[in-house]
């Protein structure tokens, strides 16, 4: 099995916010942003083991600003840590006021999916390979969160 690097998996979904995705403050529901970030998370798992994934846990999300109708939200979504079956996925949301150029970090999520096989079985995924010192750290960093996942099991 060919390993893959963070890049080659990589993803950034960029999405304008709309009257729909309003919650009663008239801000974008938090629903919503948490939709978009599970779909950036699966392109990046299935891009990974080529075969249908699935989410296991949300590790953390963290909402930072808030997020408005009319922004533009941009998901970067990467892969930190890769096991015998699961993968965490590392996805940040930023939000552009279109009108004013403003940028604004909205949320940050760690979420785990698990790979499988043609039989819903959960199955092997290929090694990550780190190129960077960024993929590194993320790495070390998602090293720690597992541990901690598996302490609370």
């Amino acid at each position: 099995m060919r390993g893959k690097t963070v890049r080659e998996t990589s993803v950034v979904l960029v999405q304008k916010m709309t009257p729909q995705d309003a919650n009663l403050a008239g801000n974008v529901h938090g629903g919503v942003i948490m939709r978009l970030i599970d779909d950036a998370a699966y392109v990046v798992a299935t891009r990974h083991c080529r075969c249908n994934t699935v989410t296991a846990s949300i590790d953390r999300m963290d909402f930072h600003n808030p997020i408005y109708i009319g922004d533009l939200v941009s998901l970067k979504a990467s892969l930190n840590l890769v096991g015998k079956t699961s993968m965490e996925i590392g996805v940040r949301v930023d939000s552009e006021n279109l009108k004013t150029g403003e940028m604004s970090h909205g949320v940050s999520a760690y979420l785990t999916y698990v790979a499988l096989d043609e039989n819903g079985r959960p199955t092997s995924v290929p090694p990550l390979i780190l190129e960077t010192e960024e993929d590194k750290r993320r790495n070390t960093e998602a090293q720690v969160r597992r541990r901690i996942r598996l302490q609370e099991r």
